[in-house]
């Protein structure tokens, strides 16, 4: 028995080892392809270290003044999105969470009315139009300030929050606001800290916003501005293909050996980052939210 055992352990092992390393290579392409001259990589055979050893696309990377401004719009939007995100909603939520509100189911089933219905593309474009949002930076933060299913966890968590601490508050003269900001808050850490991950990766992987409310070049940010790179890295590799087929000349990187291939590799590499960063450190916070929304909510 205890050697079936081993030998499922290790099997185990080996194939969880595997599925890891499938999840996990795509970075490494990704990593190796942008620390490798641009014009090297396009006779492929990369896989896990670089052929001929470069910055180069990442120094043109952040030579360009354009992909700083993506950057900086991209920042800007994740971290002022996610704090009135996250405060909004812990707002609604604590109101949700007491059986004495006036009109609880009413508001409740109102704000849980819109993720069921949806009017559309041409609809909501003419909205944010209405409310004077396209072509200017808030029609990054304030179309995604709510989100029922963020409402619906932090409000399950806040139940759990004994009532005799708010009773024993109250006592002490506390009112609803003191209440909510010495109490509630600090016990909310790890949904707050959920949530946050949830919204701020949602704010900085949007590409989608940039690129159909944005026409303003220096309000793009850097997913929209990736995405912009990789439909003309496809549209020059074409280019590149005709004019191979057809024996003329193709064209050529720039001087330094980068091609835009290797430019959004580097490119994707730096915006990636961030987020590879952060995740550790919220990790625990993100699997307790989970449980907490989907075993009691």
């Amino acid at each position: 028995m205890k050697r079936h055992l081993s030998i499922f352990t290790l099997c185990n092992y080996i194939f969880l080892a595997l599925v890891g390393f499938s999840m996990i290579y795509p970075f490494i392409y990704i990593l190796v392809y942008s620390l490798n001259d641009g014009k090297d990589s396009m006779l492929g055979a990369l896989y896990f270290l670089p052929r001929k050893l470069t910055l180069d696309n990442y120094a043109e990377v952040f030579d360009n003044a354009r992909i700083w401004k993506a950057y900086k719009i991209t920042l800007m939007r994740t971290l002022l999105g996610t704090f009135l995100h996250v405060g909004l909603s812990t707002l609604m939520a604590y109101a949700l969470s007491k059986k004495s509100l006036p009109g609880r189911s009413f508001f409740a089933f109102y704000i849980f009315l819109p993720t069921i219905f949806s009017a559309g593309f041409i609809p909501f474009f003419i909205t944010l139009q209405k409310l004077h949002l396209i072509n200017t930076f808030w029609v990054y933060v304030i179309p995604m300030l709510f989100n029922f299913m963020h409402i619906v966890i932090i409000r399950t968590f806040l139940q759990g929050i004994p009532e005799e601490l708010e009773e024993s508050a109250r006592i002490d003269g506390y009112g609803d606001f003191q209440i909510f900001m010495r109490i509630i808050l600090p016990l909310s850490g790890p949904v707050l800290a959920t949530i946050s991950l949830f919204i701020g990766v949602a704010h900085w992987n949007d590409w989608f916003t940039g690129a159909y409310y944005v026409s303003d070049k220096d309000l793009i940010p850097v997913q929209t501005l990736l995405q912009e790179m990789l439909t003309q890295a496809e549209a020059l590799s074409s280019s590149m293909q005709r004019s191979s087929q057809q024996g003329g000349q193709t064209i050529s990187g720039s001087a330094a050996g980068s091609t835009p291939e290797s430019l959004r590799m580097a490119l994707l590499v730096i915006t990636v980052f961030p987020i590879l960063c952060i995740y550790p450190f919220l990790q625990r916070y993100f699997v307790k939210g989970v449980m907490i929304g989907s075993v009691k909510g």
